[in-house]
């Protein structure tokens, strides 16, 4: 690697703090940006935030947020939809949705063995045979080994407790007032749209960079 690699968090809309941070961080040429998923929904201008990634070539993966978006388009616009899910819809352009539909849901470094996901992985599968479904949505795993969310399985443990690696694993997701950095893996979902900090970890060099949201945009 030339640059630095430069993930960040789940953003959600919030440009202001995006472009903050990107300030911030004050990327080169040299540099690989990667956004982590859930661009969208929830905060002041997801369009905004499309364009900016866009105009700084990162590397995006697909969130939760955009699959959700993308299974709704593919079905005739006849699944349900979240409240946040209706308002970005009518906002999307024709470009917009063939930029989503391009979307990874995984990106893998070997030269640092590091993976990058929205959600994560289900420990005891090989990561790479993982569905999207799964990599975009995992939280918690339940008492007979399967991927759920924690709203579903409150008694559920954290994916990411159980994952032994190799690869580390640096993923969002799971929106937390902190970073939650363990041996195997990295959350940076700090809950920027909910008024916490959006997070950047920098690799190879293992540092955090953060802005604080302006304010709460989202309960």
């Amino acid at each position: 690697m030339n640059g630095r690699i430069i993930a960040i968090g789940d953003i959600h809309g919030c440009h202001e703090e995006f472009l903050a941070l990107l300030t911030r961080l004050a990327p080169t040429s040299d540099d690989q940006i990667i956004i982590l998923g859930d661009l969208l929904n929830r905060g002041p201008d997801s369009l905004r935030v499309l364009d900016i990634a866009r105009e700084v070539k990162a590397l995006t993966l697909m969130g939760n947020h955009e699959l959700r978006l993308l299974e709704h388009r593919r079905s005739n616009f006849t699944t349900k939809l979240k409240e946040t899910d209706v308002a970005t819809l009518a906002l999307l352009r024709p470009h917009d949705w063939d930029w989503l539909e391009s979307l990874p849901f995984t990106h893998y470094l070997p030269e640092i063995n590091t993976v990058f996901a929205h959600g994560g992985f289900l420990p005891g599968t090989p990561w790479t045979k993982q569905p999207v479904e799964v990599v975009t949505c995992i939280q918690v795993v339940d008492r007979e080994g399967h991927a759920r969310k924690r709203a579903e399985c409150p008694e559920g443990v954290l994916w990411a407790d159980l994952w032994s690696g190799p690869p580390f694993v640096v993923y969002g997701h799971i929106p937390r007032p902190d970073i939650y950095k363990l041996k195997w893996s990295a959350g940076i979902d700090t809950a920027c749209v909910m008024g916490g900090l959006l997070t950047a970890y920098i690799l190879p060099d293992r540092r955090f960079v953060q802005v604080r949201a302006k304010r709460r945009y989202f309960l």
